[in-house]
């Protein structure tokens, strides 16, 4: 049996990267984002890369220049190395999963978008998901896992059936996503759904009204979106998407 969407991540706005905000001393994905967010009872999204000793890191980009101000990829540095890259417009590093989820407990929904570590949507996955897993054990509370990579989250669905998954989707225009047209052609139109295991999806927000995504609401199936940045955008989103990922403003929580 595929497991379902928690109903918690329906029922409060999820905070993307979590409740950033840099002139607070808030970067994305930090400890402080989080710790804001769990205040203000929004769910979070965080994602993950993984480390040379294969840890998965609280961190969103590839290269670790843009927020730590140290250029290379995170791939290549030691996990205590990424928790000691202190995060610009932060006091800290990069937080462990395990320290997240220490952190969440449980307290909010915690939405975790793994990252792709094939660099082209493949097959060469499995070191991020093993770690993600171990990681999990034993957590009490909702949490549900994503990724744009597929072959990702066929490997979670075998490494923890037990966990809710979904694809993280988009319009795979390939001069945004630097891949090969026909890779963007092929996940466009969200071919693997059935065959991961998937319960829900979380697509742009800018292309919600795409033919598979009413086909797959349809079917009964949870969408979520991202980002959106403003009231506006949550209410044009909310026409289509059951909840919304939100960053730059307070997203408002349903009575």
């Amino acid at each position: 049996m595929i497991p379902p969407l928690p109903n918690a991540f329906l029922q409060v706005p999820i905070a993307h990267r979590a409740l950033h905000d840099i002139s607070d001393n808030r970067p994305e994905n930090s400890r402080a984002a989080i710790h804001a967010a769990i205040g203000a009872g929004y769910g979070i999204e965080i994602d993950l890369q993984l480390t040379s000793d294969d840890r998965a890191m609280v961190f969103h980009d590839y290269d670790m220049a843009r927020l730590t101000g140290q250029p290379g990829p995170i791939r290549q540095v030691s996990a205590a190395a990424a928790s000691g890259a202190t995060l610009l417009y932060g006091d800290d590093g990069i937080p462990t999963l395990d320290e997240v989820l220490e952190m969440v407990a449980g307290r909010v929904p915690l939405l975790i978008e793994l990252k792709d570590q094939d660099g082209a949507m493949g097959a060469n996955v499995g070191a991020l998901e093993r770690d993600t897993v171990r990681a999990l054990l034993g957590y009490d509370g909702p949490v549900a896992l994503m990724s744009f990579n597929p072959n990702s989250v066929a490997e979670l669905a075998r490494l923890a059936p037990h966990l809710p998954r979904g694809i993280t989707t988009c319009a795979y225009e390939p001069s945004v996503e630097l891949l090969p047209q026909d890779v963007c052609d092929n996940l466009r139109s969200i071919p693997d759904f059935d065959r991961v295991g998937a319960s829900f999806i979380s697509h742009e927000a800018a292309d919600l009204s795409r033919p598979r995504v009413a086909e797959l609401k349809a079917h009964g199936v949870p969408i979520l979106c991202w980002t959106v940045r403003s009231p506006e955008q949550e209410a044009e989103a909310r026409k289509v998407a059951d909840n919304v990922t939100f960053e730059g403003y307070l997203a408002a929580h349903s009575a």
